[in-house]
């Protein structure tokens, strides 16, 4: 039997712009050479398929003209990867807004929404962009959701809905991202309820191995908490037990898959809250076996569900000079390959 060729294996570009670029924080990493050390990672003849896309400046300015969006697929396609999933601009800074916010807010959140829905139709219409979806999440605080929990979730549910509503004119699918840092998303139990209240088909959830990990802890939400505090991480069926119940409760709802480490701890720079530490793959303080765990996304009743075309690593916040080495895109992609070789599956192209 050949070996496994899918899911598409993905590198993200936004490592080179989230927590970076503010005066406290490291400069930006262009494009250009975030797709250089992409192309660049080999491991035992493997390589990255392609990338995900963060569509923020320097990297893509949302408010540009099809042209802009003709060079970015010229090149991505010119380095021989594929355009997967595009992260829609919805905060405030980036002209956007917060999903539960007053009325002005909200029409910005959603003006992203169809600006991001536009680029990522036009880039699949190219054949830049075989698969993939556009990536959303409510873009308010936990500390303003907080003020009034049922009504913010209700409102951002409503807002969700409405984003559906403009990406099914484009032919897209939304990817909610649950993280702490974002308030109705900061806890499995909170991405369940919003997700059954949106009730439309063309919004999934984006799972992300980091910040599902702290879902388990409760961070931001510690009655939701799946783990005891102060939780011995060598007892390892307390931690599958608890990670099968956040598992089977999200991935049902999953569309998009994010391989990823995190050391159980939190983290933020520049002007990025805090929100799960993402480690490198050979990071001795990760707390996931990342193989292992992935197998939980990717497997229901232990058969391969082929639930992800693709998948994308995930690194945020990495300093610049840790980005720079040849062995940390290696490591990666090596710790990719061994979830594809265990849990993918083998098409003829």
């Amino acid at each position: 039997m050949s070996e496994n060729n899918y899911p598409k294996l993905h590198n993200a570009t936004w490592p080179g712009v989230v927590g970076k670029g503010s005066d406290d924080g490291e400069p930006f990493i262009e494009f250009d050479e975030m797709l250089d050390l992409t192309c660049a990672a080999e491991v035992d003849g493997a390589k990255f398929d392609g990338v995900d896309i963060f569509l923020f400046p320097p990297h893509f300015n949302i408010d540009g003209n099809d042209d802009d969006i003709k060079n970015l697929a010229d090149k991505v396609q010119g380095r021989g990867l594929d355009i997967g999933s595009v992260v829609a601009p919805v905060w405030g800074p980036t002209n956007g807004g917060a999903a539960m916010g007053d009325e002005t807010e909200r029409k910005n959140f959603l003006d992203q929404i169809r600006k991001s829905c536009h680029v990522a139709s036009e880039l699949r219409k190219m054949g830049a962009r075989p698969n993939g979806f556009v990536r959303i999440d409510s873009s308010s605080s936990v500390s303003e959701w907080n003020k009034n929990p049922e009504a913010s979730t209700k409102l951002i549910a409503k807002t969700f809905q409405e984003a559906c509503d403009i990406a099914a004119g484009y032919g897209e699918t939304l990817a909610a991202e649950g993280e702490i840092c974002w308030g109705g998303m900061h806890s499995w139990k909170k991405m369940v309820e919003l997700f059954e209240l949106v009730d439309r088909p063309n919004l999934g959830f984006q799972a992300d191995m980091a910040h599902t990990l702290l879902f388990t802890m409760g961070y931001n939400a510690p009655e939701d908490r799946l783990l005891p505090e102060n939780f011995d991480w060598n007892d390892q069926e307390t931690f599958h037990k608890a990670y099968t119940i956040m598992t089977d409760a999200l991935r049902p709802w999953s569309v998009d898959f994010h391989i990823a480490q995190n050391d159980a701890t939190v983290f933020g720079s520049g002007s990025h809250d805090k929100t799960g530490r993402h480690c490198l793959a050979d990071d001795s303080n990760g707390k996931l076996n990342i193989t292992r765990e992935a197998g939980y996304w990717m497997r229901e009743n232990g058969e391969v569900n082929k639930r992800f075309r693709s998948t994308c690593w995930d690194g945020c916040m990495f300093e610049n000079s840790v980005m720079r080495q040849p062995s940390t895109w290696n490591n990666i992609l090596a710790a990719m390959v061994d979830v594809r070789k265990a849990h993918g599956w083998y098409e003829a192209e």
